[in-house]
């Protein structure tokens, strides 16, 4: 009986044993085919459909081909994110780099008051001790922060013409930030003035890299104009709206519409501008304009708070009295009008005292007319040869007793004006002062304006002609490239860059030659430029070619000694190759010697090359038909 209760006892201990094993491993099976199977679809949703995801156990095992090491990672932490990371096993290769598309070289610069930071990824056959040490002399002194990575693919075919491009707009551009990529160069920057903005685009836009989309956008911060001047006349001669000052796109637009609903036609002056002296500065503009419409003409002027508001001579007392009235109602409080219905001199009075200073398209300065004393007449002179140079200056002027109180302002006043003028002349009269001529500065009427309202007051009356000439602006008639190695072969047509017998030394006789080439390099900013050395066929020819780059290299010296920015120059040595004349006389040997400028001109892109093939398969096949 005891046996039989004890074997009872052990068969059901193994029973339990066995039923324990075989629902321990049915949970197993049940927990490794629900974590296969949501693995396998967590990685399938993010797009990871080249993994196989196997269970062993309660271990998730991960095989197959990643395309790169960042996406292997990516696929274990979206299977860590189902089941418990111990548990996921990788299996898995990465592809072969090789296989992998390149991936797309971009670098972003900033450069501040700060220093110079970059960062991004770069082709690993990069010079980076060469573009470290372009980026340490542009920052001048500067911190720099480089945090470029590296990746072995091929260079894609216009990334250094992008690079060399964008490294040369950030030595130009102090407070910038510049994108580069292959196929594309974005510049942000900000400019110190207008002047400085429109320069800056004229020079980014010279030698655009071929194949690269370039997008430049640099903003320049509003002047500060003081005192805020408007003026604007009407007569029977026409409109003339020689200054306008704006504190914003909606006021300008304000003011505009009233000038052209006067009768003015054409580009406005406006500037926007700080220094306004009131938010209502537009409202009083309009309705000051809308008051010399509603005489019939006059000349309205406003300096900062104060208008001054002159009728032309015959307008009705009554008109006159209505318009005034109601302008002064409808004026802003802090505005103070000034109004004056001006008459008719006499019959039989004389002309009145005239003081004239002209100046010629070659520079020269001729002053004449009347000055009240000889104190006057030393200032005036001391003042236009400080304004134009002592060997420019010219003296007429004559002393004479009676002029007007006020005479020796408006004299120097008028100088003052004419220096803004390439060529013109400005008459000074008791009631009137008259500047004629052409300018190189697009805000010269308008400087003008401000100057003679500052010195004369507001209640004087001048008239301006005044013409802004493209070609004698100093940015906008920049020579373009090709003009600038024009102008070199014109200096060298009939003189040559000579050197000693058989060395590199540029001779003394020909050092005036290398001046004029720097002087017409120095207006011909960021250019690339090839300078060949040429021999004759006289000596070996390695012994020629050494030579020919030696004397290259030398004008390239030469040039850099007289600052001309030479860094996108290169010298080149051909020795007696491509000759110009027989080597066989002395004359043709001696013409062979010699030194060539020409442009460097970037190779056309495979797609460029294509297209240009292109159009002239389509030219050609257009002139058969």
């Amino acid at each position: 009986m005891r046996l039989s209760a004890l074997f009872l006892r052990l068969g059901v201990f193994v029973l339990a044993a066995v039923i324990s094993v075989l629902a321990a491993r049915a949970t197993v099976a049940v927990v490794e085919e629900t974590s296969v199977v949501s693995v396998r679809e967590t990685l399938i949703d993010r797009g990871y459909d080249w993994t196989s995801v196997l269970g062993d156990g309660l271990q998730v095992i991960l095989e197959g081909e990643a395309p790169t090491e960042a996406t292997r990672f990516r696929a274990i932490s979206a299977a860590g994110s189902i089941v418990d990371a111990s548990r996921v096993i990788d299996n898995m290769k990465v592809a072969e780099s090789g296989n992998i598309a390149a991936p797309d070289f971009v670098i972003e610069i900033l450069r501040n008051d700060s220093g110079v930071s970059l960062i991004g990824l770069i082709p690993a056959e990069t010079d980076r001790e060469q573009l470290a040490a372009r980026i340490t002399s542009i920052a001048n002194g500067q911190p720099v922060t480089d945090l470029l990575e590296s990746a072995d693919y091929p260079v894609p075919d216009t990334w250094n013409d992008a690079l060399n491009y964008a490294l040369r707009a950030l030595s130009m551009l102090p407070r910038s930030k510049i994108s580069v990529a292959a196929k594309r160069v974005s510049v942000n920057a900000i400019s110190d003035s207008a002047a400085e903005k429109a320069r800056l685009e004229t020079a980014l836009s010279r030698n655009t890299p071929q194949g690269v989309r370039l997008a430049v956008q640099i903003t320049a911060p509003r002047p500060v104009i003081s005192p805020f001047t408007t003026r604007f006349a009407k007569d029977a001669d026409g409109i003339s709206f020689d200054a306008c000052a704006a504190d914003s796109p909606e006021a300008e637009a304000a003011i505009m519409a009233a000038a052209t609903a006067a009768g003015f036609s054409g580009k406005g002056p406006c500037v926007q501008a700080l220094g306004v002296p009131s938010r209502t500065w537009s409202q009083a503009v309009v309705q000051s304009i809308n008051a010399v419409e509603g005489l019939g003409g006059g000349t309205v002027t406003l300096s900062d708070t104060d208008i001054t508001l002159i009728a032309l001579e015959g307008t009705d007392q009554g008109t006159f009295d209505r318009v005034v009235g109601e302008l002064e109602n409808a004026l802003p409080d802090v505005f103070a009008l000034d109004a004056k219905l001006p008459f008719a001199p006499e019959a039989g009075q004389a002309g009145p005292p005239q003081f004239v200073a002209t100046r010629s398209p070659e520079g020269a300065v001729q002053l004449r007319g009347r000055v009240p004393d000889d104190l006057v007449n030393l200032t005036a002179e001391n003042y236009a040869m400080a304004k134009f140079g002592r060997a420019n200056v010219t003296m007429g002027t004559r002393v004479v007793d009676g002029l007007p109180t006020g005479w020796s302002v408006r004299v120097l006043a008028g100088i003052e004006a004419l220096a803004s003028l390439s060529n013109g002349s400005v008459t000074v009269e008791p009631e009137k002062v008259t500047i004629k001529g052409n300018t190189g500065v697009p805000s010269a009427q308008a400087d003008i304006t401000r100057l003679l309202i500052d010195k004369l007051g507001q209640t004087a009356e001048f008239d301006l002609d005044v013409t802004y000439v493209k070609q004698l602006d100093p940015i906008a008639g920049l020579p373009t490239p090709e003009e600038c190695v024009a102008q070199i072969g014109v200096v060298t047509q009939d003189r040559k860059i000579l050197f000693d017998p058989g060395s590199a030394s540029i001779t003394s006789d020909t050092q005036a030659v290398v001046d004029d080439i720097a002087e017409i390099l120095k207006k011909c900013p960021d250019l690339r430029i090839q300078i060949a050395g040429y021999t004759d066929s006289q000596g070996g020819g390695e012994m020629n070619q050494a030579l020919s780059q030696k004397r290259a290299t030398a004008v390239l010296d030469a040039l850099r000694v007289r600052r001309v920015p030479v860094n996108a120059f290169e010298a080149v040595g051909f020795g007696e190759a491509d000759p110009i004349a027989s080597n066989d006389t002395e004359d043709g040997r001696e013409a062979n010697r010699r030194i060539e400028f020409s442009l460097i001109v970037p190779e056309p892109t495979p797609e460029e090359q294509t297209a240009l093939e292109e159009l002239e398969a389509a030219a050609q096949e257009a002139a058969s038909e």
